[in-house]
């Protein structure tokens, strides 16, 4: 039985400066062997998880299950935010997305660059970008600079690039395993303000679309073949695993969006060639018994997880020879059943996989994400 390693909760870690000086490439570790699937399991208490803006920027809910959604868009920033705090260069930032833009921010990355001659002294521009935008070698990148661009130096970054990159980390959008109620009594709040003339005060409205409480598994894939394309190393999937837990406990902390947690994060890591199970976020369901109904969920303490068919899938891929290793990490807060076993929460799913014969390893995010971060 695996050694139960104890919950962390708070994030007392200093980050890096952001620089790109360092011209070493990141990618010089080995490159993916293995293909993986990821299950990331997150809840989102009293927020706005995932705002619409062609719709006020309220949540994303089926107007038919009532059941609400996260875009993968919206988790890759969190991770990419990530990645730019603990000082890894990033080509997707927070700008405009003009076609300018992506060629100046291409060239960020190459303080050396500044004119046509320092980029013919770069013997593999595509490389070196590759090894230096962190962001891009687990999602890849449009890269539709101008047609037509005035500016010399960008015209000789366009012949060097493909048009894109495509990502070997894929995640796929989230729905909340229950039907979520908004939180209506938030819904209009009234702020208010004294002017410096006259210090009368006033009011004015602000929309505060949030849901009381949703839990959503997200499902993602990396791409063993397609990580040849950009690079993805060995290095940069271990930092996948303590990356999704701390972009969310970092990333959520605006007003609209504090009040979400990682609750599970699951990559089964597979060692048949071009092989995995395709759904395995599909194996959680709230177990009706143990769990409120969803018009009184409120928090983490009113839902349980059924993690059975989870378990039972991975033992069943472990016994038939196509799992390598299951990485695990996950909190003791979400409460768990599994049929025939005691365990009681996310964080004794390890020790039940490790019971059954899987092979198990768990991941000690804070123990482990300083040995991620770029080398000083």
């Amino acid at each position: 039985m695996s050694e139960k390693k104890p919950h962390r909760t708070l994030d007392d870690y200093q980050t890096t400066t952001n620089t790109t000086a360092n011209t070493m490439s990141e990618t010089e570790s080995e490159s993916v062997a293995n293909r993986s699937e990821i299950v990331f399991v997150t809840d989102a208490q009293d927020c706005n998880p995932n705002g619409n803006p062609m719709g006020e920027n309220r949540p994303r809910i089926d107007p038919v299950t009532q059941t609400a959604a996260i875009t993968d868009v919206r988790l890759k920033r969190y991770l990419r935010d990530q990645l730019e705090a603990d000082g890894h260069p990033i080509f997707v930032k927070k700008t405009g997305d003009g076609v300018e833009v992506r060629a100046a921010l291409a060239l960020d990355l190459f303080d050396e660059i500044e004119t046509t001659d320092d980029l013919d002294q770069i013997e593999d521009v595509r490389s070196e970008f590759l090894g230096r935008a962190t962001d891009v070698r687990y999602f890849g990148a449009t890269l539709s600079f101008n047609k037509d661009p005035e500016n010399d130096l960008y015209q000789a970054v366009k012949e060097e690039f493909p048009s894109q990159f495509t990502g070997p980390v894929q995640f796929s959008p989230a729905r909340s395993l229950n039907a979520v109620e908004t939180n209506e009594e938030t819904s209009m709040l009234t702020s208010v303000i004294a002017t410096q003339k006259d210090k009368e005060q006033g009011g004015f409205g602000l929309d505060d679309h949030r849901i009381k409480y949703g839990i959503f598994p997200f499902h993602g894939l990396i791409d063993e073949h397609g990580a040849a394309d950009t690079s993805l190393t060995e290095d940069d999937v271990e930092r996948l695993d303590t990356l999704c837990w701390r972009a969310l406990k970092n990333q959520t902390i605006s007003r609209s969006k504090v009040g979400q947690e990682p609750r599970l994060y699951v990559r089964a890591e597979y060692a048949t060639d071009g092989y995995h199970v395709g759904d395995l976020h599909n194996g959680f369901v709230l177990d009706d018994e143990m769990s409120k109904p969803d018009a009184e969920l409120r928090s983490v303490r009113d839902v349980c997880l059924d993690v059975t068919d989870l378990v039972e899938t991975l033992e069943s891929v472990a016994n038939d020879g196509h799992l390598e290793t299951v990485h695990i990490a996950a909190s003791d807060r979400l409460s768990v059943t599994c049929d025939e076993s005691t365990i009681e929460s996310a964080d004794e799913i390890a020790n039940e996989l490790s019971d059954r014969g899987v092979p198990v390893e768990e991941i000690d995010v804070y123990d482990e994400f300083e040995q991620t971060l770029p080398a000083q």
